[in-house]
């Protein structure tokens, strides 16, 4: 009977599995090492990717923050500006309303009646002055409260005072000036510049 011994070949071919599985492990391990780096590629490429737009968006948050800035100043200068101009143009409407205090007192004031002294605060007269009765007191405040640019007289104190030897009223009161648009327009430079309509140019004498 022939013997074969078999043992040379299962070993042979043992190892020859054995290489087999070596390579797949190999080629598996490789494959695995090649994802895992194409991974990490494509995620490192994604981070350095918005890495640049966080950089982009910080540098144009930081230029707005200047442009807000400088419109920030530009809106201070402007109301800066806007405030001088009121200012001015409030002057100019005090200016023309003094030139209408002093003319409408020429005109409003009746004989026998004489100003001491006139002062005024804002949109408030304080008259202060003498006359020959009570009665040309009254007849100042009516006409006072009948001017287009004065109103609301009111009468604080009146006593008998003399004057160079002569029996005299002093009085002290209060009188508001109207502001009008008239004036406004006026101390802009509009038409109608100058006294207004059935009013005197200043300085002019009754």
């Amino acid at each position: 009977m022939i013997r074969i011994n078999l043992l040379p070949w299962r070993e042979a071919r043992r190892k020859a599995h054995n290489l087999q599985f070596f390579i797949l492990m190999g080629m598996v391990a490789g494959l695995a090492a090649s994802i895992v780096l194409l991974v990490h590629g494509y995620y490192a490429t994604r981070i350095s990717i918005q890495a640049e737009r966080n950089s982009f968006l910080k540098n144009e948050n930081t230029k707005l923050d200047k442009e807000i800035e400088e419109i920030k100043k530009l809106k201070e200068e402007i109301q800066a500006l806007l405030s001088r101009k009121q200012v001015i143009e409030t002057l100019q409407g005090d200016r023309a309303q003094t030139v209408y205090l002093l003319e409408q007192l020429v005109r409003q004031t009746p004989d026998g009646v004489y100003m001491k002294s006139i002062k005024q605060t804002g949109s408030k007269v304080h008259l202060t002055g003498y006359a020959q009765s009570n009665a040309r007191v009254s007849t100042l405040m009516r006409n006072l409260e009948s001017s287009p640019y004065l109103e609301n007289p009111s009468l604080v104190e009146i006593k008998v005072a003399n004057v160079n030897n002569k029996r005299l009223s002093e009085f002290v009161l209060n009188v508001d000036l109207k502001r009008k648009q008239s004036e406004t327009e006026t101390a802009k430079g509009a038409p109608g510049k100058g006294a207004p309509p059935g009013v005197a140019a200043p300085g002019a004498k009754k």
